[in-house]
């Protein structure tokens, strides 16, 4: 079983809602699905006015997790800052730059998660969208994993993915869903215009319903004998190939 690294946790009711207050960035909050009483009931109003997503889930997986007295109740402390969309799609438009974001659908792997958050830094890519369930935990892997990039790339917590791309829409970006699922190929797809690169996990893809909202469905052509790449690698493909418009274009 693999251990959580004890500095991405904190546990214990009371010390995760002064450590919420006192301005703790949680990534994800665990609490024990039959426990319910005053306290936790203030943990939860403390979480929901700070939109830090929560689980009730049974006891045996916080047990896992840590087997000192955690009173029902563990919160994964991410080493960022979360990042709000308005302020990446203004400060994109406000320097004359095209936004270019990745939004990360069921992207689970720490290891992918760093690896993409690594090379969108290092593209200039201007922010990443997550959504606040089914996502890698952001703590000390995913940083040590970004080799740092994580301390510099806008991160997106998103509490509704569906309403985020249409968010994303109704300020100009276009939402490209990054598929095999279609006969349009990636280089013959325009990413010059504002664009939201939408990558899914590697064991399910992108989800249906996602898939529908998109503006448009792009692949990579495939030669060999396995038919996809680790979702990493075909994010930064993807992300080289908008860059690469982009300067044809200046």
């Amino acid at each position: 079983m693999h251990q959580k690294n004890k500095s991405d946790f904190i546990y214990g009711t009371r010390a995760i809602i002064e450590a919420i207050e006192a301005g703790k960035e949680v990534d994800k909050l665990m609490i024990q699905r039959d426990v319910n009483n005053e306290l936790t009931s203030e943990l939860i109003r403390t979480a929901q006015q700070h939109t830090i997503p929560y689980q009730r889930v049974p006891i045996e997986k916080l047990n896992r997790i840590t087997r000192k007295n955690h009173q029902g109740a563990i919160a994964f402390i991410t080493p960022i800052t979360f990042a709000s969309l308005d302020n990446i799609i203004s400060e994109a438009y406000g320097n004359a730059e095209t936004p270019l974001l990745i939004i990360l659908d069921r992207i689970t792997d720490v290891r992918n998660f760093g690896a993409i958050a690594r090379t969108a830094e290092c593209a200039g890519v201007h922010g990443i969208v997550v959504p606040s369930r089914g996502s890698a935990q952001i703590g000390s892997d995913a940083m040590k994993t970004s080799a740092g990039a994580l301390s510099y790339i806008p991160v997106c917590r998103s509490m509704n993915l569906k309403q985020t791309i249409e968010e994303l829409q109704n300020n100009g970006v276009q939402i490209v869903a990054c598929t095999e699922k279609t006969n349009d190929s990636i280089y013959d797809t325009d990413l010059k215009a504002p664009t939201a690169l939408l990558m899914g996990s590697e064991e399910e893809g992108i989800s249906p319903e996602y898939l529908k909202m998109a503006d448009k469905h792009a692949k990579l052509p495939m030669s060999g004998n396995i038919e996809s790449l680790n979702v990493s690698v075909a994010t930064g493909v993807f992300i080289y190939e908008a860059i690469r418009q982009r300067s044809i274009a200046d």
